[in-house]
């Protein structure tokens, strides 16, 4: 007998159906759900962006003044750019002329390792421990232990950056002004951009004492690295440096003397006999070696910045030796150490963008350019850029020249009310030399025509490759003192 499936069990018809009972917190659940990635709730979806407006009357009007505010907010954002622009590029200018304090460097090598010695080089030989003193002359020392070497670091004997390799003499502020009588006005040599020279005596032997300028900013470290870059420079035609003094805030270089004064007493002297010719022509050959070998043979190259015939100075015999090179670091802030002092360079630069000539013409813009100084020893591309370079040395170099060849000054009285440049009489006389061969009116009419044809004619198309408008068309030093230009 086969048992028959229950009958099902239907619900009543007014009865709901039964809801899914709620999670229990005993059943166990899948994963918590705020751990997995969900999409966003219907509710945080961001409603559609409403309807354009309908149009209104004053479309048309509102559209031409967002147009004209937004013309107006452009051209002032122009406007700010520019003179944003022009005042970063000031400052640049500014930062860059602006020497360098002595915080913001690390102490410089002194080591000098990184440069070879150049030919004419003469390094110390021995480095003397800091109890050994050097007297200045061979008897016995007055100032026992007060005259030490350099290499005795009297400053800071601790520290081995400070530890220099040279042998010149520190001298003390007591000896220097007592060798020169308290710095007496009366024993004064000069003064220029750097400072005073005064004559001194210490141990029966002259020295050129220059006092610099206080207010260069230097430390002691960096002064005594520029000492001794200068201490290990020797050079027939070049003055030699015998020593230092730091005091405080006084730096002081002591030079060899030289008793025949300079170039220019010589040349320009009030009743000074006329400078024969094979003087000039012994003076302008050593000055040109001289400078070759600071150009050319020391490592940095020494670019002199102040070439002018009151810096090369003579002994009995009238050798030339130039002196003041390498002292553009001792300078002050705001001072300047060349010969002559530039109007305004942002000027001049805006003038050569105007006005381009070319370098081989004499005209208008050479003439605006000698203009902008009041001396004319300096080449006319200080300028344009306020730098100066070893064919601005070359250009000074010519304008000396110029002078041994017609005994005129740089600057002399002209025709006018203003005076007149050395160059710019001189230039028309060379380029006339250089059609014809006659040069008689650049002569010095004092020589009564007593010199050598040969030499004269050489010298004359030396100095006129020298003062060449164009650094980049002047001769180098080198050649200058070569027989190509010179003998």
């Amino acid at each position: 007998m086969t048992r028959s499936p229950p009958p099902p069990i239907t619900p009543p018809r007014n009865v709901p159906p039964p809801s899914p009972p709620p999670s229990s917190p005993l059943t166990p659940s899948p994963p918590s759900p705020p751990l997995t990635p969900s999409p966003p709730s219907p509710s945080l979806t961001p409603s559609p962006p409403p309807g354009p407006p309908p149009p209104s009357s004053n479309t048309s009007s509102s559209s031409s003044s967002t147009g004209a505010i937004a013309g107006g907010g452009a051209a002032a954002a122009v406007v700010l750019a520019l003179l944003l622009g022009v005042f970063l590029f000031l400052c640049r200018r500014s930062r860059r002329r602006r020497p360098p304090t002595p915080t913001s460097s690390p102490h410089p090598d002194l080591s000098f390792s990184d440069y070879p010695y150049p030919p004419h080089y003469t390094p110390s030989p021995v480095k003397l421990s800091s109890s050994e003193t050097m007297p200045l002359s061979s008897g016995p020392s007055r100032h026992s232990g007060s005259r030490h070497l350099s290499g005795e670091t009297p400053l800071s004997p601790s520290s081995p950056a400070f530890n220099l390799n040279f042998a010149k003499i520190n001298f003390t502020f007591e000896e220097l002004a007592r060798a020169t009588a308290g710095f007496s006005d009366a024993n004064i040599l000069g003064r220029g951009g750097f400072g005073q020279v005064f004559k001194g005596t210490l141990d029966g032997k002259e020295f050129a004492v220059k006092r610099l300028t206080a207010g260069s900013g230097q430390g002691d470290r960096e002064f005594l690295a520029e000492v001794e870059k200068l201490s290990r420079v020797h050079h027939k035609h070049l003055v030699t440096l015998e020593g230092y003094c730091i005091s405080g805030s006084q730096r002081m270089l002591v030079y060899e003397y030289l008793p025949n004064k300079t170039l220019e007493f010589h040349l320009h002297g009030k009743d000074q006999p006329t400078m024969e010719w094979s003087i000039r022509v012994k003076i302008a050959v050593g000055s040109a070696k001289g400078l070759a070998y600071l150009h050319e043979d020391c490592r940095p190259k020494i670019i002199h910045r102040d070439i002018k015939a009151a810096n090369i100075l003579l002994d009995m015999n009238f050798e030339p030796k130039v002196s003041d090179f390498g002292l553009a670091k001792f300078q002050g802030e705001g001072d300047t150490h060349v010969s002559t002092r530039v109007v305004g360079t942002f000027g001049s630069e805006m003038f050569l963008y105007l006005f381009p000539y070319q370098s081989s013409q004499i005209g208008f813009g050479i003439v605006i350019l000698d203009m902008l100084f009041s001396g004319r020893y300096v080449a006319p591309e200080y300028a344009v850029s306020g730098k100066l370079s070893d064919k601005s040395d070359v250009f000074s170099f010519g304008v000396m020249l110029l002078e041994l060849i017609s005994g005129r000054r740089p600057v002399f009285s002209g025709q006018g009310y203003m005076d007149e440049s050395l160059v710019t009489w001189a230039r028309p006389l060379l380029t006339q030399a250089g059609k014809d061969g006659n040069y008689d009116a650049l002569i010095d009419p004092c020589l009564e025509k007593v010199y050598d044809p040969n030499e004269m004619t050489r010298m004359v198309a030396c100095a006129a490759a020298c003062v060449r408008q164009s650094a980049k068309l002047r001769p180098r030093m080198s050649e200058a003192s070569k027989l190509s230009y010179l003998f």
